[in-house]
């Protein structure tokens, strides 16, 4: 079997500034909410690929993947190029465990994102799995500012399905917003502005976190969780928090 299939590039979204969705047409065996796969292109005769969470849930297609073009990057600037009809590589296997499968059940599941990794959780969100085992979930997205806080329709979509059990807040760092914190996701969770907004405590016992996105945002998040007697889930270890690491 061959590590890569071929996609067809059938919808793209410039939401805005660098950030950018595609939606490929792609054969991907089946996936859990929350696993991501390689996107690749052939450029000057080697295949340039970077890992990307999948938007869509398991049950959804086409395929979609959310992302910031880096100027001086090999691959961004030419995933922001393209346009339906053309062609991309996905590796033929999807990977990684940051997934609900083996969390802890416990009240209140905290989803924080900074940039696009707002777009793993959408994955998640749009399926059965969190709704059966938390009494409420809580997005929280980090972004410079407001034209960065993309799936607005989709996001509003999961509120209306889970009203009484679905929280999102939105942490801007550069605009203010009657609609969103003014702050990083780390300054607003030491000061409780974050618990605040949601109307819940996090505590060993009611609280699970999922960290994804900018690592300074993670590392001092998990240094905060851990001074409160909080640490990391283990598959044979329950623990509080989760993080995504790409390989």
């Amino acid at each position: 079997m061959s590590d890569w299939i071929e996609g067809t590039i059938v919808g793209k979204r410039h939401w805005s500034a660098a950030l950018y969705s595609l939606q490929v047409d792609a054969p991907l065996p089946a996936f859990r909410a929350g696993q991501y796969v390689k996107i690749a292109l052939d450029v000057d005769g080697a295949r340039v690929g970077r890992p990307y969470s999948l938007v869509n849930a398991p049950h959804e297609r086409p395929l979609e993947f959310y992302f910031n073009e880096i100027p001086e990057g090999p691959l961004t600037p030419r995933l922001s190029d393209l346009c339906p009809g053309d062609r991309v590589w996905v590796s033929a296997k999807p990977s990684g465990v940051f997934t609900l499968d083996n969390l802890v059940p416990r009240r209140h599941l905290w989803m924080l994102a900074t940039g696009t990794a707002l777009g793993v959780y959408l994955s998640m969100l749009k399926t059965p799995d969190p709704w059966a085992r938390f009494e409420r979930v809580i997005l929280v997205h980090g972004a410079r500012n407001a034209g960065e806080l993309a799936y607005g329709e989709t996001i509003a979509a999961i509120q209306a399905a889970h009203e009484d059990s679905f929280t999102f807040i939105a942490a801007l760092t550069r605009d203010v917003s009657e609609t969103a914190l003014q702050g990083r996701v780390t300054t607003l969770l030491t000061s409780g502005a974050l618990q605040a907004a949601a109307g819940a405590d996090i505590t060993p016992d009611n609280s699970h976190l999922m960290l994804c996105g900018n690592s300074a945002m993670i590392k001092d998040v998990r240094a905060w969780l851990e001074a409160r007697g909080m640490h990391r889930h283990k598959r044979h270890e329950p623990g509080h928090y989760t993080t995504e690491q790409y390989h």
